[in-house]
This record gives structure tokens, sequence and C-alpha cells, in this order.
């Protein structure tokens, strides 16, 4: 392994010069290569109104801070290879840090715990937004495949002055779904059809139903749903927050056992924007995508193009059977069993 795959462990010198501390389980710092900076130009049009360039080309300047959250210590543990218990602290990081940017006017913020930042020593750089931020977005690029250029099991955080595209698609059908159906929540009812079903459900417990959705575009898709009404992290109850660590638990050691790989994704949580209209709160609900690639083996992937580019996604296997497979992979992680053989 070469010695830029160790820049995440601890007490490890990163890119940009800083030194890692000793930590136990999660480690915060503020990305050293930041897509997104607190600090940018404002962009401003040259362009009067009226013109093609106005009507046609439309941008406007973001800011926000990205943070980089390490998983564990070691670095060849991935969320697979880590149990609900040692998940759980992953989870309370990705809540104080949501906290910490919520607006004061925002709903959640009322009724959210309080929370250790900033600052904290497990946390590293103290978290101190100069503005009051929109959105959060909290999602993990696992393996080389998915862009991860380092090995070290790790999340990412980005907060921005605007609402992403993806959230605010998905909130605009929240709202519409919540006003025509008298109040009802489209998560919650979808959850509720799929549980009864039980045909396109991988895993599920007291709090969360983990499934394929009947909507999927890649041959592993999966999507988890909270059984009630939550808006955000903020909203969920020590007990749901252990139920979320064992649902991610199981979700990515059954990807991970199916064709006996690290097994890549994108993983990302969708929830209340940090700062918004209390409609878009309360309309808002807390979920999670895994987006993977892989659709026959470890080295076969499943490819987005012609027909699926030019006009619609086509399933290569039906949700129903790609869940059938991924509830036939539960139990011990097949590295343990290799290990245990030896």
């Amino acid at each position: 392994m070469a010695v830029r795959d160790f820049l995440l462990r601890e007490r490890n010198k990163r890119a940009a010069g800083d030194f890692n501390p000793q930590y136990e389980n999660t480690f915060v710092f503020v990305n050293d290569y930041s897509a997104v900076k607190e600090e940018q130009a404002n962009f401003h049009s040259p362009d009067q109104d009226g013109s093609l360039t106005s009507r046609f080309l439309r941008a406007e300047s973001v800011t926000g801070k990205c943070y980089v959250v390490t998983f564990a210590p070691q670095h060849n543990r991935t969320l697979a290879d880590l149990s609900a218990a040692e998940i759980l602290p992953i989870i309370n990081t990705w809540t104080d840090l949501y906290t910490a940017h919520l607006s004061p006017s925002s709903p959640l913020a009322k009724s959210a715990s309080a929370t250790t930042l900033p600052p904290s020593s497990h946390h590293g750089n103290p978290v101190n937004p100069r503005a009051q931020y929109r959105y959060m977005q909290i999602f993990e690029n696992k393996g080389a495949a998915m862009g991860c250029s380092n090995p070290h099991p790790h999340g990412q955080i980005w907060t921005t002055t605007s609402l992403p595209e993806e959230p605010a698609l998905e909130l605009d059908q929240f709202r519409r779904y919540h006003r025509e159906q008298g109040g009802c929540h489209m998560l919650e009812d979808y959850a509720k059809l799929e549980s009864e079903a039980k045909e396109r459900v991988v895993f599920e417990n007291e709090a969360f139903v983990a499934l394929c959705p009947w909507w999927a575009t890649w041959p592993f898709e999966v999507v988890v749903i909270a059984r009630q009404h939550r808006r955000a992290l903020t909203d969920l109850s020590r007990s749901e927050k252990q139920r979320l660590a064992e649902i991610l638990s199981e979700v990515t050691r059954r990807y991970d056992n199916l064709f006996e790989t690290q097994f890549p994704y994108s993983m990302g949580l969708h929830q209340a924007p940090l700062e918004g209209s209390n409609q878009e709160t309360e309309c808002s609900y807390f979920h999670i995508h895994f987006y993977p690639p892989l659709l026959r083996s470890a080295t076969v992937r499943k490819f987005l193009v012609g027909y699926e580019m030019m006009a619609e996604p086509q399933r290569d296997i039906t949700p129903e059977q790609a869940a059938e497979r991924l509830r036939g992979c539960g139990g011990p992680l097949y590295r343990e069993k290799l290990e245990s053989g030896r």
C-alpha cells in the first residue's frame, strides 16, 4: 500500500501538512481539498437582461464548507466490517455536525438535542460556519470505481448556501404528495406498502426498512426509509439511531457478501434543509440512498449507455430479484469466514 493510503490514520501527516490526532472512532476535519469554500469570489453576469446569454446561461455563486469524516482509526475497516455498535458513533457525529449547522429559525433547532460542537477534541477543526447554509449533504463514495481517492474508510459532508437539485426535486414531490393526500407523507406510505409486500425488502427492523425500490436504476440499488415520519437525524431517538446503525451494517455487509468483494457504492443521506420554510421542514423525510454499480460479479459493472442515456434506464435484473439475492447474503462477513478458515 502506498504511503498516501495512510494519510487518514491517527497521528499521520495529511497532504496539506496538518497532523491527525489520536482518535478512537470518528475524526472530523475540514477537507484539505474542499470543492466548495467559505470564501469564494461572487459571480456577476456581465450580460444585460434580455440578452440570449442571460436567457439560456444562468449561474449563481455558492459558498459552503466541506468536511471529511473517518469511520474508524483502522485503514481496513469499512462500514461492512464494523458492528452496529461501532457504526453508532458515526451516526452521532453526523447528527452533531447537522445540529451545529442548523438555522436557529428552523423548527428542528427547537427540538434538537444540545450538541458538543463547536469544538470537540475528537472532531478536529472547530465547526464555526461563517454563514447560514441552506443544505447539508452527507455521503460516502466507497471504492475506486466510485472515484474514492483514499482507501481509508471515510465519508464526506458538504454544506452549501444552495439547495442541490436532487434533494430539491424530492422535496417538491414530498410537498405535492402531502398537499394532495391529506397531509400524508409519501415515503411513510411507501415504506408501509413495501413492508407489507415483503418481495423487495432486504432487511427491516422496528424503525427502518431497507429495500430495492420499485423505480431502481442500478442493479442492487437500495433505499433505507424511516417507518415513521422523521424529518432529519435530529428527530431520531437513541433507540432509532441504534436501529439505523443495525440496518447500515446489514446492508453494507450483504453488499460485500454478494460477490465476496469490497462492494463499491455511493451512499447519501437526504433530510430536511438546514434552513427553509416550515412547510419544507415538515414535508422532508429522512432516508438514505445506496447507488452501487456492480451487476454480475466483482468485475462486471452496469454502464448507463446507449438507450439508457438517450431514452430511459433499463433493468438488468428486477428489484424483486435483487432483493432476494441480498436477503440471501446475510450472516457473517465473508472476510471473517476466510480468516477463521486459515
